[in-house]
């Protein structure tokens, strides 16, 4: 790995991207508001913005299993940095995509990243995009992401947004519009403890015959911290759309599902779910009967809510 990158380097971008090292295929890693690492290869193309800070990533038609990795990590205290990348994912092309960020924050001052990634998946292709968020350190951590992704004809994209842990604060806002035949699903998963407190606002605009969303939320708040979640759905078209909210609470948190869901054609197909509360007891204590403490009976039912 570069020498660049320190042991706190390494953890963060194990943690958001599995990376033991730099990557040999296509990447761009950011540290502290700067690259340290690009690369592109025959089929993906990286370059950097010429009006502000972020990348143009493009991929080729017809380019199946390869990948591209675009981590960020922050190290320095006080830092505030944010970037503008987008994404052409080629037609009839199959690609993976691995972003997030991680804040290693030893001061006193916040460190904080707004990350504005915009996609356009082409006609008969297929994306997955996995974006990871974690945070670290005695200062505050802020992370607010911005995802916009425009699906064209029988084109489809899986969106897996993970927040693992130690984010101080968080405004997450996800934008989706569907073409004729077009599909998505995302998967949200995300914790919160301490006095941390998030928003995520997902809106989906199902314009397209024949387009497909799907959403299943689960998340976690321990402590005091305080979670809300807008999810839209707009059918404009014969369509179907369903939202799958679930939400564990703990001590003394706060958790609000807020749901909006209107349809403009006749044939339009929305559903939205939500259910809150707590573990049930139950589960717990065939958990302790099988030998585990109280403790590793409820961060056992947490883990497997959340895989």
């Amino acid at each position: 790995m570069s020498d660049t990158l320190g042991s706190i380097d390494r953890r963060l971008l194990d943690e958001i991207a599995s990376l033991h090292s730099i990557p040999q295929g296509a990447h761009n890693i950011r540290k502290n508001g700067k690259g340290i690492s690009r690369n592109s290869t025959a089929n993906i193309e990286i370059t950097p913005k010429a009006d502000k800070p972020g990348i143009d990533v493009v991929i080729r038609p017809g380019t199946v299993n390869e990948s591209v990795h675009i981590p960020v990590i922050l190290s320095e205290s006080g830092l505030t940095d944010v970037v503008y990348n987008t994404f052409e994912v080629g037609e009839r092309s199959d690609v993976l995509i691995v972003a997030g960020c991680g804040i290693h924050n030893s001061g006193l001052s916040d460190s904080r990243h707004d990350g504005v990634h915009e996609f356009i998946v082409r006609k008969g292709a297929h994306m997955r995009y996995v974006e990871k968020h974690y945070g670290e350190g005695q200062g505050r951590r802020i992370l607010n992401p911005v995802t916009v992704v425009h699906i064209e004809e029988n084109a489809s994209a899986e969106l897996e947004l993970v927040q693992i842990r130690g984010v101080d604060s968080t405004d997450r806002e996800t934008r989706i519009s569907l073409a004729k035949g077009a599909r998505i699903v995302i998967t949200e998963r995300l914790l919160t403890s301490g006095d941390q407190v998030a928003e995520s606002r997902i809106t989906i605009d199902l314009n397209g015959e024949d387009s497909t969303a799907q959403v299943i939320s689960r998340s976690v708040a321990k402590d005091r911290s305080q979670q809300v979640f807008y999810f839209t759905l707009n059918g404009r078209n014969r369509c179907r759309g369903h939202v799958q909210c679930d939400s564990i609470v703990m001590d003394q948190s706060h958790v609000q599902s807020i749901p909006e869901v209107g349809a403009y054609h006749s044939e339009a197909q929305l559903i939205h779910e939500a259910a809150i509360g707590r573990i049930a007891g139950e589960q717990l204590l065939k958990l302790m009967s099988l030998g585990l403490t109280e403790e590793e009976a409820e961060a056992t039912i947490l883990e497997g809510f959340l895989a």
